[in-house]
């Protein structure tokens, strides 16, 4: 049987249609337009691309976009107060203020102070506490897409053996209730995997959905893996390549070509998971727009 080569940028564009009609609907229903804020800290090139994505899909569905640039040498209590304004703004549904952020700055402090019916990265710990109860609001966008990757292609993880590879906040331990929950897109059994998990190949071997996002370029391997398994590959490395104009290529922390003569389903890096994030990303600031309207 010829493997399923999972086409995350048509998904995501699909979802993004759904919430353009969606976000239509609202505004004619309630006369607001649903915004983002997007709060971004230094110059990272990657960091900035991202952001630009984000902006762009937020208009392009109908929504209002606000980007926030602010230098790396940026104060702690500037960017908090950024934030309170935010947090008042009756414009502004949604807040999502770009990670990583330079040392000198807390990540909890920042995320915490964003209140949570804003919270679209859902990553406040009033919101991961719901989640984590099974009663989520906000799911984080990487999570979130995973999930509909995986119930738009028919691979619903309901009964299945799921690994999980990386313990993130971001996307590994959301990843592990969202895909446990009792719901639909979950009722899975999830193995949550690190780097201090031993004996790792015996977990993965016997997997029925293997998700990587531990950030080691190539790490899992045909060997890590059983015949007619479903891998989501999360990661995005950047590897030194002579032969691309960049200087580089991107590769996730699968073993693309081998991996693949042994899957009945998987991401590409690109075009898998990213797309997705946007996608849900969005779905979430319309979600906020309405629970404040509500």
């Amino acid at each position: 049987m010829e493997t399923l080569i999972i086409d995350g940028k048509k998904i995501a564009e699909e979802i993004k249609l759904e919430v353009a009609n969606e976000t239509k609907s609202f505004h004619n229903a309630c006369l607001v337009t649903p915004g983002l804020a997007v709060v971004l800290v230094g110059d990272d090139p990657a960091s900035s691309v991202y952001v630009r994505n984000k902006q762009k899909s937020a208009i392009a569905s109908g929504m209002k976009s606000q980007t926030i640039n602010l230098p790396s040498t940026v104060r702690e209590q500037d960017l908090l107060n950024i934030i309170e304004n935010l947090n008042l703004s009756n414009e502004i549904h949604g807040i999502l203020v770009q990670l990583p952020l330079p040392s000198h700055i807390s990540e909890e402090k920042i995320v915490q102070k964003i209140d949570p019916i804003k919270d679209v990265d859902g990553l406040h710990p009033f919101n991961s506490g719901l989640l984590s109860a099974g009663t989520p609001r906000f799911i984080p966008a990487t999570p979130a897409g995973i999930r509909e990757l995986l119930l738009r292609n028919d691979l619903d993880p309901d009964g299945k053996h799921v690994a999980i590879l990386g313990r993130s906040n971001i996307v590994g331990r959301p990843l592990a209730n969202l895909l446990s929950m009792k719901s639909i897109g979950g009722n899975a059994t999830v193995s949550l995997c690190h780097s201090r998990t031993n004996n790792l190949k015996n977990i993965t071997t016997t997997a029925d959905i293997i998700i990587a996002a531990i950030g080691i370029p190539n790490f899992l391997t045909e060997d890590m893996v059983k015949e007619n398994v479903v891998i989501i590959d999360v990661g995005i490395n950047r590897i030194e390549s002579t032969s691309h104009k960049r200087g580089y290529r991107l590769v996730g922390d699968v073993e693309f070509e081998k991996v693949k003569l042994k899957s009945k389903a998987i991401t590409p890096v690109p075009g898998g998971v990213g797309p997705m994030t946007i996608a849900m990303l969005l779905s979430n600031t319309l979600l906020a727009a309405k629970l404040q309207c509500a």
